[in-house]
């Protein structure tokens, strides 16, 4: 939406003086002087052989830091967006240190000398001044938002500058008026865990759009694989049958796919694309597995690339001293908080828990990094005016994957999260369009003692003992004089076997056969792998083809999928009512496992026990993995039936993007529930009545 040209310059003067404006100015002002002066007087009493001066001479370079700042921060910011990608992102690091240290060189009393002094000095001085001004603000994110008002008033200038409005204005875009749909994700979080922490008052955000009525919440069942990659896959392109787990095999190439790792996104990408996906009329990706067919990916997976030089919300976080520098001042603080957090679990004896240490002292830093990068990504794209964004943002699922979904730590990254909405939510009067916001998760989180942990064994150990062959069958001769003996047939080798976990589901490969193969063929390779893992108390389900249909073998019994008859004890009666559905979806996926097992849930406590060594899972059955949440605008109508499966998520969203007129298409017909008209007409909203308000839930 262009700003529109207009006002006299008396009107410009009188926006530019306007009291408030004037009375934020002169209060930045201070702040930031406040904090320089204090930063640089204990800088130069830390620093070595640094004569005494007094308060005016600290002032003196007070003033000569701001000017320094005011000429030199313009250039550095032409200089990040004219490099883009990972030289923004090198520059940035170093932005605020060139500032300082140029200042402390052109210091007229010279109480630093030669560069290697001042560099050291200019480094603890902005180091200083990021843990002071998170102090000063006391956990708000009055400064983050400010400086994202900023870029997008920037940004909504310039557009109307290239529209033929005025080359110079001081007015501020007025708030636009065209709806647009912000949709973002919450990853990890589950239904259960969202409504506890509402009901709980720590999450003031959601909290307050639910009892205020404005959004209502409801829950929508993922199926399987619960996973991010499958669950956008669904979500973002209606093709959640084309991921099989978080990880799989293709015997067809004999390559074994990651779902997270760049170029295996990059191959997965154009299987799911048929140009249909929930972005693609202008739509941008941000920090997602796959693109939704979007017009802008940032971040996204698939694409495998920062930002560019056309991305002023990368350039402007990078080179912001309240952007990147702070962040990794912070993330030193986060990494510090883990390392206190596990050592309290440790010493509480606090079970089931996981090592903390290694890769995730890293994860947790650079979720909390990424977090702010994406809000600043999020604030450019609403002020650019892009009709519809869907944003990923990982914080608790990283933290929840380490110390369990509901723990204290992962809480806390949650309101941290709640705390993001919050300020998408003030951004909005900045915006280009009336921005809508949906949030959704794409599958919750289990908890449980590791499979490892509970019975000394790996699954991989567990498959390779029940692999091994039988002693009773060895032979009863000695060894060398069987090995004279010709052989009475040909020997056949067995199938290497390859275990590929996904939480607490695991797809078993025999990569010698092309094919996938039944529980007979399995049989003649491996006589006791089906009955023994079916028994193993860590495994709940087995499930094989036998006789071209699909069974699930428990401890004590067998169900087969596509007629519900079952013998013995039924083994899916422990997960749940879309146990059936569930196991033949994921039957129908590409690249299945031979073998697909679930690992076992506790009836009591639903944990279960992920084959990974992680104390909160996601990927099988069990537990809140499969409890997904979504909240959305209290008036608008649910036009699916039942939420069950990421697809159903997708063709709600795009029915919401129908009715807000930001999908120029018709959808096809496979993204229409049965009997229900692709476009809702008023006279259906009005006969629904009650129903067309939403939701069968609403917490308040």
């Amino acid at each position: 939406m262009a700003v529109q040209p207009g006002g006299s310059g008396a009107g410009e003067l009188r926006a530019l003086f306007a009291w408030p404006r004037v009375l934020d100015r002169v209060k930045a002002v201070l702040r930031n002087g406040i904090i320089t002066f204090l930063v640089l007087t204990f800088t130069l009493w830390l620093m070595p052989g640094v004569r005494s001066t007094d308060v005016f001479d600290t002032i003196g370079l007070v003033v000569l830091v701001a000017a320094v700042g005011a000429v030199l921060r313009p250039l550095l910011l032409f200089g990040v967006t004219a490099l883009g990608g990972w030289g923004a992102m090198l520059l940035g690091v170093v932005a605020q240190v060139i500032v300082m240290a140029v200042a402390l060189e052109l210091d007229p009393s010279k109480r630093l000398s030669g560069w290697p002094t001042v560099g050291v000095a200019a480094l603890l001085a902005v180091v200083g001044a990021a843990i002071l001004d998170w102090m000063v603000d006391s956990g708000t994110d009055d400064t983050f938002i400010r400086e994202a008002r900023r870029l997008m008033r920037g940004i909504r200038r310039r557009q109307a500058r290239q529209a033929g409005g005025r080359l110079l204005t001081f007015r501020r875009p007025a708030a636009g008026t065209e709806p647009g749909l912000l949709m973002v994700q919450l990853d990890g979080v589950s239904e259960p865990v969202l409504r506890w922490a509402v009901r709980a008052g720590n999450l003031p955000t959601v909290g307050r759009w639910l009892r205020s009525g404005t959004h209502t919440m409801r829950g929508w069942h993922t199926g399987i694989p619960s996973t991010t990659p499958a669950s956008q896959a669904g979500i973002l392109h209606g093709s959640a049958r084309k991921i099989p787990g978080f990880r799989w095999y293709e015997k067809s190439t004999g390559k074994l796919m990651v779902s997270n790792r760049p170029r295996d996104a990059a191959q997965i990408q154009p299987r799911l694309s048929d140009g249909r996906g929930l972005l693609r009329d202008g739509g941008v990706s941000i920090g997602n597995a796959f693109s939704g067919d979007a017009v802008i990916n940032l971040l996204t997976v698939s694409h495998a690339a920062l930002p560019g030089r056309s991305a002023r919300g990368w350039a402007a976080f990078m080179a912001s001293p309240f952007g990147f520098t702070r962040a990794l001042v912070l993330g030193v603080g986060e990494v510090i908080t883990e390392l206190y957090q596990a050592r309290l679990q440790r010493r509480r004896n606090l079970l089931p828990r996981v090592s903390r240490s290694g890769a995730f002292l890293a994860l947790r830093p650079a979720a909390m990094l990424l977090r702010d990068v994406n809000v600043s990504l999020i604030a450019e794209q609403m002020a650019r005016g892009a009709p519809a964004v869907y944003c990923d943002l990982v914080d608790y699922d990283e933290v929840a994957h380490h110390a369990g979904p509901a723990r204290p730590e992962s809480m806390r990254q949650l309101e941290n999260l709640d705390r993001m909405l919050g300020v998408l939510e003030r951004l909005g009067a900045e915006a280009a369009r009336a921005y809508r916001i949906v949030v959704l998760s794409d599958h919750g989180q289990s908890q449980g003692a590791t499979f490892l942990q509970r019975y000394g064994e790996t699954l991989d150990q567990a498959v390779e003992r029940f692999s091994a062959p039988d002693p009773a069958q060895a032979p009863s001769v000695p060894a060398e004089q069987e090995a004279t003996r010709e052989p009475e047939f040909p020997v056949t080798p067995a199938a290497p076997l390859l275990v590929v976990s996904s939480g607490n589901l695991a797809l078993v490969y025999l990569t010698r056969f092309e094919h996938r193969l039944d529980k007979n063929e399995i049989d003649e390779v491996y006589p006791q792998l089906v009955s023994g893992l079916a028994g193993h108390p860590g495994v709940g389900l087995v499930v094989v083809r036998e006789d071209g249909e699909p069974v699930a073998y428990g401890p004590a019994g067998r169900h087969r999928l596509t007629d519900g008859e079952i013998v013995g004890v039924d083994p899916l009666e422990q997960y749940g009512p879309h146990t059936r559905a569930d196991l033949l979806r994921h039957q129908q996926a590409e690249h299945v496992g031979d073998l697909v097992l679930i690992s076992s849930v506790d009836p009591v406590t639903s944990e279960v026990a992920a084959f990974e060594e992680l104390v909160g899972s996601h990927g099988g059955l069990g537990g809140w993995q499969t409890e997904a949440m979504l909240v959305h605008p209290a008036e608008w109508q649910v036009t699916q039936a039942d939420l069950i499966g990421p697809d159903a998520v997708h063709r709600q969203l795009v029915d919401w993007l129908a009715q807000l007129g930001l999908r120029t298409q018709t959808p096809r017909s496979d993204e229409i529930t049965a009997g229900e008209p692709p476009v809702l007409e008023p006279v259906r909203r009005e006969r629904d009545g009650a129903a067309a308000r939403l939701s069968r839930t609403r917490d308040g």
